[in-house]
């Protein structure tokens, strides 16, 4: 990796040198309009005014740009019904991505992700924050976005969250191709959480506190959230080469991505390669795609403490101190005898600088497909998808025994590794006929599908600097599951009018029992294509409407971290669960909860839309109204003492209803020669209600400042993941009176029966906006979002506004000046002061590019700079409303980025 490294780290100077590089870029517009006209499905692909489900097409010239590092990114507010969340600001993060709001409770509401034919395992690897993340996003061609459940329910039980499905580039025949692109970034922070500054802390301290803690202050000005962040760069470069050789088209590319994280001692470093083959054989009967991806990751991760110690370390004190060599020479909270004061703030400055959090990370990810028509029935075609995917990670996380957080330990180390397979195997015969005597054109689809996947982990305990272990035993840890399914579809159109899908899944997994392992997911869809009819046939005003029904059932069988829920399982015990015989102690084998009937959970959604366009599609877009209803949902429950082995037991426990709208409006407003001016506007709206609770109500999610407080709910009747509170009393002037809250039923008491559920971290109305305009060689683009009626907790806000802060454990910790509105004196965790509307307007992305034709002789140069996070306009208080799960509480802060970029094209 490092040679290779080191040849694209020298990008500027080869970028001048070489004529065999260029950007990547679409071959043509033809192609383009091909991309757009036929979009693909599960098991096949479709033209576009054939489709009877709600799926949108996404292509590379619709991409955002600039300092994108994950695929996801790419499509991020381009389209309704889908929304788009990323998990922070560190380099390689994820993104959470919900289809039509997700379908479940507790199991995985993340859509499923199939990239050239094969279903990825997204459920995170060892050592790497994102797993898509190891694709890198330039090799990336196409999206298309199956969103209810006749375009998905072909996929089965693995479809209830919808299906997001991946092409590559590939090579065509023709002249050789070879191209380059280089981006180089700056990421910079946002801002800070509202702390006090170092002069409104000793006022606070010196009014409130004693006098021993008084006594506590420093002489220091210190802004510990400048301390750990940077402005950081990245840098981005990938080669790609492409064309045919004797009739084989042919894509290879080449990336590097270095990138430092905004705060200090993060960073990843990635390099991927691709190659795609294409040939076709036996007269064309035999079309041929192999697909080759593989990517090494090396990362960097900073101390997860690290922004909380920032956020709340006295500012008083110094970071440095020459008196505190024993501890790397950084200021700590030290007890009488010298030694660090266990409850007190770390050092922040340390918790980065001696510790080192490493990983590496290998990816393999690899398919060939083999399409056959038939020579005696070319109207027949058989295809054969065998796909690989592979992941090999380790880590290692070294805290020297000077830092604090280690003290006591005299430093630790700890090693890790971890290893997962997925394979696949899909076979299926596809039969097209058109019958032009009864108007007829018949698509028939019937296969089978086999996906097994393995995951192992060595036993990977704690070395401590005192020679022991942490765990002191332990055992290595393998699991597996597999789904074997048998699928059938039918596409039967009538006259180019009159549109028919119907398909059914059988699926088997290997997560239930005999009696519940078997799952069928039928659905049926409707089209008309109205503007077919003869009374529009000839319209000059209505160029595309057609009205679309749909019915489907899906199902859901991803559980976290376990694969044998119904089986009554034995563990080996730790090393503080021993049982004593004599001087000797022996490990115990101790059962595990279980439920023998737990069971698939269903959805079944119902869809209604209508596609249209006008003025020849100059204004063009679709309209669709949905009810999603999930059953048997899948959940972590608290159990009766002594009904079962465990407190909180995975079992099936109630039902969910979601119900939305989305609408999407292209408008090509302007086509002049010279000129042209395109927009799209998207607007999605849903809302899920628990419509059925076995237990009634499920508190969830804790929050900082308590032991096993939470501040959320499950109820039966409202929406999921509502806060669960007290309704706050005011005086006179608005100001929260400390401790005193609504007696909401009026029992004269105030305690836990006066609990309400106000709000939620669900929006009522997402909507995205993106524009375009080219003029000659010029072009500009921007994509903005915006959020409704999305609320927050502010846990920074309610755990660190209060006195509290300045008078336990023997140290100081810094006061959000959120007290200065308060003035409590203790927390108040379940005040609804703290569930703020966190409704935004953000602007992703603003770009601009220059395209000059002609640059050395027949190549062409592509500059282009863009902003990316570049303005958010929101009421709420804290420093990022977009807050997924709705629990703010020291999330790593996305960066502001500002990108120029190069591409070449010979």
């Amino acid at each position: 990796m490092k040679n290779f490294t080191t040849v694209l780290k020298i990008a500027p100077a080869f970028l001048l040198a070489s004529s065999m590089i260029h950007a990547q870029v679409q071959d043509s517009t033809t192609k383009e309009k091909a991309i757009e006209e036929v979009v693909l499905i599960g098991y096949g692909k479709q033209k576009k005014t054939d489709l009877t489900g709600s799926v949108t097409a996404i292509s590379a010239k619709d991409f955002n740009e600039g300092s994108i590092n994950s695929p996801e990114q790419l499509i991020q507010g381009k389209t309704s019904g889908i929304q788009i969340t990323t998990n922070g600001g560190a380099p390689g993060s994820g993104s959470t991505i919900r289809i039509r709001g997700g379908a479940s409770l507790n199991a995985l509401n993340d859509p499923l992700i199939v990239i050239d034919g094969v279903p990825v395992d997204t459920n995170g690897i060892s050592g790497a924050a994102n797993p898509l993340a190891l694709v890198n996003p330039n090799d990336i061609e196409s999206f298309s976005i199956l969103k209810d459940a006749s375009a998905s329910a072909i996929y089965g039980s693995r479809a209830s969250n919808g299906v997001v499905i991946i092409t590559t580039k590939r090579g065509s025949s023709g002249k050789f191709k070879a191209a380059y692109t280089t981006t180089t970034s700056i990421y910079e922070k946002m801002g800070n959480i509202d702390m006090l500054s170092a002069e409104d802390f000793r006022k606070v301290v010196r009014e409130k506190a004693t006098a021993p803690y008084q006594s506590l202050l420093g002489n220091s000005d210190t802004n510990w959230q400048n301390q750990i962040y940077q402005t950081a760069v990245g840098v981005d470069n990938t080669v790609a080469l492409s064309g045919g050789i004797k009739g084989l088209p042919y894509r290879l590319s080449l990336g590097y991505l270095n990138q430092e994280g905004i705060i200090r001692t993060n960073t990843i470093e990635r390099t991927t390669g691709s190659l795609n083959l294409n040939p076709k054989f036996f007269d064309k009967h035999l079309d041929v795609s192999f697909n080759l991806k593989g990517t090494y990751v090396e990362n960097r991760f900073k101390d997860d403490g690290a922004i909380g110690s920032a956020v709340v370390f006295d500012p008083t004190q110094s970071v440095y101190d020459p008196a505190f060599s024993q501890y790397g020479g950084y200021w700590e909270w030290l007890q009488t005898n010298g030694d660090p004061n266990t409850n007190g703030t770390k050092n922040p400055v340390s918790m980065l600088n001696q510790k080192r959090d490493l990983s590496y990370v290998k990816r393999l990810l690899g398919n060939v497909q083999f399409d056959y028509k038939f020579h005696f029935l070319p109207d027949l075609r058989a295809n054969l998808n065998l796909g690989y995917d592979y992941s090999d990670s380790n880590g290692n996380t070294t805290v020297l025994p000077s830092a604090a957080i280690a003290y006591y330990n005299k430093g630790t180390y700890r090693s890790y590794s971890q290893e997962k397979k997925n394979k696949l195997l899909d076979f299926y015969l596809n039969y097209l006929k058109t019958f032009e005597s009864i108007k007829s054109t018949v698509d028939l689809t019937a296969g089978y599908s086999y996906q097994d996947w393995q995951r192992s982990e060595p036993f990977a305990p704690t070395y401590r600097g005192d020679g022991t272990l942490d765990p002191a035993t332990g055992n290595d840890f393998f699991t597996q599951n597999t789904i074997i399914s048998y699928f059938g579809r039918l596409n039967y159109t009538f006259n180019n009018k009159y549109l028919l899908t119907a398909s059914l899944r059988r699926d088997a997994s290997s997560r239930f029992s005999e009696e519940n392992r078997v799952g069928y997911f039928p659905s049926v869809a409707l089209a008309w294509r109205i503007d077919q009819e003869n009374f529009l046939k000839d319209s000059k005003t209505i160029s595309t409407l057609k009205l679309r029904a749909g019915w489907g059932e899906t199902g859901q069988q991803e559980i976290s971290n376990n694969d044998y829920p119904y089986l009554a399982r034995y563990i080996l015990s730790n090393s503080g669960a021993q049982y004593q015989l004599g001087d000797n102690f022996y490990n115990t084998l101790r059962a595990q909860g279980y439920d023998k009937n737990i069971k698939w959970e269903t959805t079944s959604t119902k869809n209604l839309g209508l596609d249209f366009g006008f003025l020849n599609d100059k204004i063009s877009g679709t309209l669709d109204v949905y009810e999603k209803e999930s059953k048997d949902l899948i959940s972590f429950v608290p159990v009766p003492a002594l009904s079962n082995l465990t407190n909180y037991l995975l079992t099936n426990v109630g039902n969910m209803r979601n119900r939305g709208i989305e609408a999407n409006v292209n408008v090509k407003a302007v086509e002049r020669e010279f000129f042209k001016w395109e927009f799209n506007v998207n607007a999605t709206h849903f809302r899920s209600e628990v419509t059925n609770l076995n237990s009634n109500q499920l508190l969830i999610n804790s929050i900082g400042g308590a032991t096993g407080t939470t501040i959320q709910v499950h109820t039966e009747g409202y929406q999921p993941n509502s806060f669960y509170v007290y309704q706050q009393v005011y005086d006179n002037n608005g100001k929260p009176i400390e401790g005193v809250y609504v007696d909401r039923n009026g029992d004269g008491l105030v305690n836990t029966d006066d609990l309400y559920r106000y709000k939620s971290p669900a929006p009522d109305v997402l909507l995205g906006f993106s524009s375009k305009f080219n003029y000659k060689n010029w072009d500009l683009g921007f994509t903005m979002r915006a959020s409704f009626g999305n609320y927050v907790y502010n846990n920074v806000a309610s755990q660190y506004g209060t006195e509290q802060a300045v008078g336990l454990n023997n140290y100081l910790q810094n006061i959000h000046t959120s007290y200065f509105d308060t003035g409590f004196k203790r927390t108040q965790l379940l005040s609804d002061y703290y569930v703020e509307n966190a409704s935004f307007v953000r602007m992703d992305n603003i770009n601009l590019g220059y395209n000059f034709p002609k640059f050395i002789k027949e190549s062409k140069l592509r500059i282009f700079g863009s902003v990316q996070n570049a303005f958010i306009i929101t009421k709420y208080s804290g420093l990022d409303p977009e807050v997924f799960n709705g629990i703010d509480n020291n999330l790593y802060q996305r960066p502001r980025v500002y990108s120029l970029g190069f591409n070449f094209q010979f």
